[in-house]
């Protein structure tokens, strides 16, 4: 029989994180949040869950609780949560160590870190998403491993410096490649510009990069040496100081990694 997991938290991660196990057998019994109306709408998602009204799990029967919150809120839970006397506190951080869970009298802790960005609105196939699972218990990492194999074809065991390093790069991976999309998108609208235009390019570039390497499908004119047209760009961005010192910085970053340098 797989282990019967409980989830506090309601958020992105959660919402598709708590069914995904469910549908694996790993049966979500109960769904804490600091918002009920949350965790209800997350509990009908799930087939025998119910909202938790508390942070005290002293009599539940799960074994494995998996708090999917912020990573500021994470040592809050761990003081707070009370767990049966067997249970397994998990969190689900890049950026965390598994030390975070130290404030909590837990059996054994571990991490559970599915490496993809979130929304609610927009389906995922956990099948080809990277989990890192982390713990110091070897039964402890072992229950880990299998419930996430239950998900996912892609599943490793790491420590916690290297899923800080993972983290770090998928930031830059993500979080940043989708902020260059949205100053592009600034730009075109102040320039009364069809962002449409733009998302053949935006998607080419990600493929070219995943099929070719980033460092080969690097173009423009920073990788050229264009500096006319370096310069050109930074006079047109003149009115905005931070966003012509960041095409500055980029660029010049660029250029100093070229292959040839």
């Amino acid at each position: 029989m797989k282990a019967r997991v409980s989830i506090i938290g309601s958020g992105n991660l959660a919402w598709h994180l708590a069914p995904a196990l469910d549908n694996a057998g790993f049966s979500v019994r109960e769904v804490y949040s600091r918002h009920p109306a949350h965790a209800e709408a997350l509990v009908e998602r799930l087939y025998e869950a119910s909202v938790k009204a508390t942070l005290d799990f002293s009599t539940s029967e799960s074994f494995v609780f998996i708090v999917a919150v912020t990573d500021d809120a994470i040592a809050d839970v761990a003081r707070e949560i009370i767990l049966p006397e067997n249970g397994l506190l998990v969190h689900t951080s890049g950026s965390q160590p598994l030390s975070t869970l130290g404030y909590a009298a837990a059996a054994s802790t571990g991490v559970f870190y599915p490496l993809q960005t979130f929304s609610k609105s927009r389906a995922v196939d956990f099948a080809d998403i990277p989990v890192f699972v982390e713990s110091e218990s070897a039964e402890s990492e072992a229950l880990l491993l299998g419930m996430g194999r239950a998900i996912s074809k892609r599943v490793h065991a790491v420590d916690s410096d290297a899923r800080k390093a993972i983290h770090l790069s998928a930031v830059f991976a993500a979080n940043f490649t989708n902020h260059m999309i949205t100053i592009a998108q600034d730009l075109a609208m102040k320039h009364q510009l069809n962002f449409d235009w733009f998302v053949p390019l935006i998607a080419e570039t990600i493929n070219k990069a995943l099929s070719m390497g980033p460092r080969e499908a690097q173009t423009g004119p920073a990788r050229r040496g264009d500096f006319e047209i370096l310069d050109k760009h930074m006079d047109m961005l003149q009115e905005d100081v931070r966003l012509a010192e960041l095409y500055r910085v980029i660029s010049q970053h660029i250029i100093d990694t070229l292959p040839d340098n």
